[in-house]
């Protein structure tokens, strides 16, 4: 793959690291108050938009195929706003014995709080061939539940280190994330036809405005002299959430593989996907209403803004190793059916 071909690609990626050093670099232009107004366009436009699109996009007509598989809906999202974050709970609470930046803990608790997201984890499931319209709906239903259940998980594990009273921020989230995602499923009912016809670069759209949100969050972070955060912290971070990646999606494979389970090899890929993923689409936008002031909301997001790429990379790498799996299973079972009895 050529170099051009590669940016492309990861364009994303490389946005993150372009705004965060735009931000380093000139810090007053997207502070509150300063050019950019992110207390209006980013605090509301912004987030109102990523939300709108997302209801442009999800495409809750298909989800019927997928409604009466209700045993593995139950697993996922238990799994994962369950099970998650109380496993981080107990982790956060054992690393705060160490000399870790106690800020970026918090930050990770964030990440467990998170629900699934609405791309990556049905494109994965569907390049190794699983159960694509489960992926569908557990992602697609688990950003709907998380509109509600993740800013809960963040009070109830984290408070809220906003200055905007308790009802201000439910007020804010329903106004910016519930309103517009229920107009863009509205649009979305009139706009079938032409949506499917020209198929819009909706996840280029929402990638962009969430690089404008992530660009003013790091502003108002570097504007502070006092906000630092050490090299150890941060490398220790990276091995902290690669880790816990891989251990859930090993523990989902496990036990969504034990015959008394029921699930099948292309449901288990499903699984591995959908239960470990996190949106960072939904999550970056609800960190800002929830920790609104929090001169350490920056650090708080670095958790969340490294595990998006490490789902990513790893999910990628482990295609091909999961494909083959999947694939020999199949084989093993139908081989099974076929022996006379």
């Amino acid at each position: 793959m050529g170099l051009l071909a590669r940016i492309r690609k990861e364009w994303f990626i490389i946005g993150i690291v372009v705004a965060i050093g735009c931000a380093r670099l000139e810090p007053s232009v997207g502070v509150k108050g300063g050019p950019l107004r992110p207390e209006i366009t980013v605090s509301y436009i912004a987030v109102s938009a990523i939300f709108l699109n997302s209801g442009l996009s999800l495409k809750t007509e298909e989800l019927a195929s997928a409604l009466l598989h209700v045993r593995l809906h139950l697993f996922v999202q238990s799994f994962t706003l369950v099970f998650f974050p109380a496993c981080i709970w107990l982790l956060v609470h054992i690393l705060e014995l160490t000399s870790m930046n106690q800020w970026l803990l918090r930050g990770l608790q964030t990440v467990g709080c998170m629900p699934p997201p609405v791309s990556s984890a049905v494109i994965l499931t569907k390049a190794v061939g699983g159960n694509e319209a489960a992926a569908i709906f557990n992602s697609a239903f688990g950003s709907f539940l998380g509109i509600v259940v993740t800013p809960l998980l963040l009070l109830l594990f984290l408070g809220s280190s906003s200055a905007v009273p308790f009802s201000s921020i439910f007020s804010q989230l329903f106004m910016t994330v519930v309103v517009p995602l229920l107009i863009g499923q509205v649009l979305r009912r009139w706009l079938k036809e032409w949506l499917e016809r020209a198929r819009p670069p909706f996840g280029a759209v929402s990638s962009a405005v969430l690089l404008l949100i992530i660009y003013s969050t790091f502003c108002e972070s570097f504007s502070r002299p006092d906000t630092h955060i050490d090299h150890l912290s941060l490398l220790l971070l990276c091995f902290i959430v690669f880790s816990v990646q891989l251990s859930f999606m090993l523990l989902t494979f496990v036990i969504s593989t034990r015959p008394a389970s029921g699930f099948s090899p292309a449901d288990t890929v499903a699984i591995i996907f959908c239960a470990t993923h996190k949106s960072l689409t939904l999550g970056i936008p609800m960190l800002k209403i929830v920790f609104a002031g929090d001169e350490n909301l920056s650090l708080v997001s670095v958790p969340l803004l490294v595990y998006h790429p490490a789902q990513i990379l790893l999910g990628s790498v482990l295609v091909p190793t999961i494909r083959a799996w999947m694939t020999s299973r199949q084989k093993a079972v139908k081989l099974t059916s076929l022996q006379p009895i």
